[in-house]
């Protein structure tokens, strides 16, 4: 009969894997589900990696509060017998991680219920959503797999390997752990983590991990405000050269479409969990202080007003991204090269088209416009109310009156209605359309400034 699995503790202040010894389970892990795991998953070995062993180890020695359950992320790593590194196999029929993820699914061990699996990529990847009991969990499983990087900023390109192999391809050494389960919850920490985490350090794996994916770099900001981490200062070294010799083949200015994918759409993805998840003032104050925002734009590095920017878009209802982004040298291109949503890129743009209008205005006479004139000019076709509440988000001069469009103008109605004129007597047409708007200007200039 297979023992209780069960995580080991550090008490150790030297944080050597030598004085690990048996502990309690992950907190808020159901009684039962890591053995099945492994049941299920021989003769192939399974391992914990990622965030639920850093935060394990971070509650357990630093006392740091536990953030709640993460997904849990697993490794499969074939049995040494059939573990050959190589091209990688079809996933319907060689995928350790698939086979495992089906074999839940068909067997359902114990009370396990597999609710739904979805593969993702050629590589058998696959996420899991369980349910134990009442509980319900994710479970990401992937193959032990290593990584090679045949242009900086591209996608990898990735095979089969060990679980040492898989743990050389993360990002830092405190998510380059592993903690083996069904054999004794060895614990793995070839790079240095628990040193690492002792020191509350973030400490990238080696020399060109950011040429290979800058995403990182954001990710260490969001490490950083969730953790309260710095960066290891050889890695701020590694952040400046690499960005003073950009050695991706694109460069800004060149097609958007052509940004490689960790420059584009995975920076965006990065940028996104920062914004949405993090302590975002803390994050985006690390990027800047690192010097990392030229990977984005120039105008992001010395912009003093995101706080304020971001604050005013939180009650506007708009994108975090979006207002972030408004400030930047060139924001529309900026925003196609990070495949931001087209709605999103609109409002950028109608933004920009609003900004440009309000540029050629005589500042001084402008502001004694009637409200009328000012709902003529910010309710012309082109301008949405997003991209007024964008440039106001982004401090935007005058300030006033388009605040007060915001706030009262925009709301204003005629006098009287479409129906009310038609009783009247008026037929539907132009004219009709030019009287009621006619009686709004009326309404609108009776409330003056």
């Amino acid at each position: 009969m297979m023992q209780p699995f069960s995580l080991p503790p550090v008490t150790s202040p030297a944080w050597s894997p030598a004085c690990l010894a048996p502990g309690p389970d992950l907190p808020g892990l159901p009684d039962g589900l890591l053995p099945a795991l492994v049941a299920a998953a021989a003769p192939d070995r399974l391992a914990l990696v990622g965030g639920a062993v850093r935060d394990l180890l971070l509650h357990r020695v630093h006392a740091d509060p536990w953030r709640g359950l993460p997904d849990l992320d697993l490794v499969v790593e074939p049995a040494p017998a059939a573990g050959a590194a190589g091209a990688v196999p079809e996933p319907a029929t060689g995928s350790p991680a698939l086979r495992l993820a089906r074999r839940l699914r068909d067997r359902k061990p114990g009370p396990l219920l597999v609710r739904s699996l979805r593969e993702h990529g050629a590589y058998g990847t696959v996420e899991l959503e369980l349910v134990w009991g009442d509980q319900v969990l994710l479970l990401d499983l992937a193959t032990a797999r290593r990584e090679t990087y045949a242009q900086p900023g591209e996608n990898p390109q990735v095979c089969f390997g060990s679980l040492a192999d898989d743990l050389a391809r993360r990002d830092f050494s405190i998510n380059a752990m592993a903690l083996r389960l069904g054999d004794g919850g060895d614990l793995l920490d070839p790079h240095g983590g628990l040193q690492d985490l002792r020191q509350r350090r973030l400490r990238l794996l080696h020399g060109g991990s950011l040429a290979d994916d800058p995403t990182r770099i954001v990710r260490a900001a969001r490490y950083a405000a969730r953790l309260g981490f710095s960066l290891a200062e050889e890695d701020q070294h590694q952040l400046q050269a690499t960005l003073a010799r950009w050695p991706w083949s694109w460069r800004p200015g060149d097609p958007p479409a052509q940004a490689p994918p960790a420059l584009a759409t995975r920076l965006r993805m990065e940028l996104e969990l920062l914004l949405e998840r993090e302590r975002v003032g803390d994050a985006l104050a690390a990027l800047q202080g690192w010097g990392a925002l030229p990977l984005l734009d120039p105008a992001l590095q010395a912009d003093p007003t995101w706080a304020r920017r971001l604050a005013w878009g939180r009650r506007f209802g708009l994108p975090a991204l979006v207002c972030w982004l408004a400030v930047a040298g060139d924001p529309l291109p900026l925003a196609q090269r990070l495949q931001v949503p087209h709605r999103q890129q609109r409002l950028l743009e109608q933004g920009e088209r609003l900004t440009a209008r309000l540029a050629c205005l005589d500042g001084a006479g402008a502001e004694a416009w009637s409200p009328s004139r000012w709902c003529e000019l910010l309710e012309a076709p082109g301008i949405s109310p997003e991209a007024v509440a964008l440039r106001l988000a982004a401090g935007q001069r005058p300030r006033r009156p388009l605040l007060r469009w915001w706030l009262r103008w925009r709301h204003v109605r005629p006098a009287l209605g479409a129906q009310e004129l038609l009783d009247q007597g008026w037929a539907p047409g132009p004219a009709l359309g030019r009287r009621l708007r006619e009686l709004r200007r009326q309404q609108l200039d009776c409330l003056g400034g």
